[in-house]
């Protein structure tokens, strides 16, 4: 390479080598086996508590087979965008499927499917404000939600965490400041596993005359009557909200959708450059999503949130055991806060020496000392598999102590 070359991969070696110094370092783990509880992981058997595989259906054989009779009608790819001969029967009876699930919220209920939460989220955000827009954001919202406010050039004031005062101050200084405001929050929050005020940000919103976007991430699937998310969860119902939720969490299979008034989905397709400028996703993934839905609002949808809510308070009340501080989480996202970067790490790494996956979360992910392991539970684990967590987080706790 020439000096000029030497030069450029320098900065990024100088780059590494800080992150690696301040413990910050993210790895890649190889998975040789469908993802489940127990998985084969870089060639070793693990007990994994990693995914956020909520109702353990990414493996469930009719899943698996309704992605291979979609392979079968569609074939493997959609071969275009979904305005230049893409989108599919299995997206347009997917979309159906999703407003009749999850749309009970709005009048007029359409849903609009893209390849990824993170498209969604950028395209929402993107299209629904810009200049001269004013968007209140959740201090601790996913990194989708704060690409798309960055992309859209609105104004954005970030209101602390679930901090319903203080939004409410921020939207009344800000009256006759913009025509269109937006707020902006994840359901559940991915870090903490907390649950966002939702019904007072509607009163908000309707009262300021905003949008209120949803990000419903974590929750969509496991929260609500049948697993329709938290909204139905809150019972909640207004024309100001527009939802977002994923496909590739508890509906154990890829993508996102958004949800809102017919006219406002329709912008979206008319405006959103995620949605307009990409492939849409394979018509079989489609196709296996909507056999999901199907299994979510079904009797064993019931049985497995029934389950997943059991193991939910049999790890808390583990997590309290030990000598760390674990996060008042009623949802599937359980973390226990360790500290520092290299006490995590380190957490981690016995716990992975023992079988047992539980990923550390560091910043930027997380605020500086606050590290923490975050145990994602899924309707596949069992009371077993809890109980050699339990084992060996308090071994490891008393031997630490």
């Amino acid at each position: 390479m020439s000096s000029t070359s030497d030069a450029l991969f320098d900065t990024l070696k100088q780059g590494l080598a800080d992150i690696d110094q301040r413990g910050l370092r993210r790895r890649r783990r190889t998975a040789d086996s469908a993802c489940a509880a127990h998985m084969t992981v870089d060639a070793r058997a693990i007990i994994g508590f990693a995914s956020n595989d909520y109702l353990g259906l990414a493996a469930h054989e009719k899943l698996r087979a309704a992605l291979a009779e979609g392979a079968e009608r569609y074939g493997a790819g959609s071969g275009g965008s979904h305005l230049l001969g893409g989108h599919s029967r299995a997206h347009a009876q997917l979309e159906d499927d999703l407003a009749a699930f999850s749309g009970g919220f709005v009048d007029n209920p359409r849903a609009l499917y893209f390849s990824t939460g993170y498209m969604a989220n950028l395209a929402v955000l993107t299209t629904l404000s810009g200049r001269g827009t004013l968007v209140f954001s959740d201090s601790l919202n996913h990194a989708s939600l704060i690409d798309g406010v960055r992309l859209s050039r609105a104004e954005v004031q970030i209101y602390p965490h679930a901090d319903m005062a203080a939004l409410d101050a921020m939207l009344d200084a800000s009256s006759g400041e913009a025509a269109t405001k937006v707020i902006v929050t994840d359901t559940v929050f991915s870090m903490d596993g907390d649950i966002a005020p939702l019904a007072r940000l509607v009163e908000l919103a309707e009262r300021h005359g905003a949008w209120l976007v949803v990000d419903d991430a974590h929750g969509f699937g496991v929260l609500g009557p049948q697993g329709r998310g938290a909204l139905a969860h809150a019972a909640l119902r207004s024309p100001h909200l527009v939802y977002v939720g994923t496909l590739g969490k508890a509906a154990g299979v890829a993508g996102a959708f958004v949800i809102a008034h017919e006219t406002a989905i329709e912008w979206l397709v008319q405006r959103a450059r995620p949605y307009i400028f990409t492939t849409a996703s394979p018509p079989a993934v489609a196709h296996a999503v909507s056999a999901s839905i199907r299994i979510i609002g079904s009797e064993e949808g019931d049985a497995r949130r029934e389950h997943l809510a059991a193991l939910i308070e049999t790890t808390r009340a583990m997590l309290r055991r030990t000598r760390w501080l674990p996060v008042d989480s009623h949802t599937a996202v359980q973390p226990l806060v360790i500290g520092g970067n290299d006490d995590t790490l380190a957490l981690a790494a016995a716990l992975d020496a023992k079988g047992l996956w539980v990923p550390a979360i560091r910043p930027p992910t997380v605020p500086a000392g606050t590290s923490r392991l975050r145990i994602s539970l899924s309707a596949s684990h069992s009371d077993g598999d809890l109980a050699l967590l339990g084992d060996a987080l308090h071994a490891l706790s008393e031997r630490q102590s």
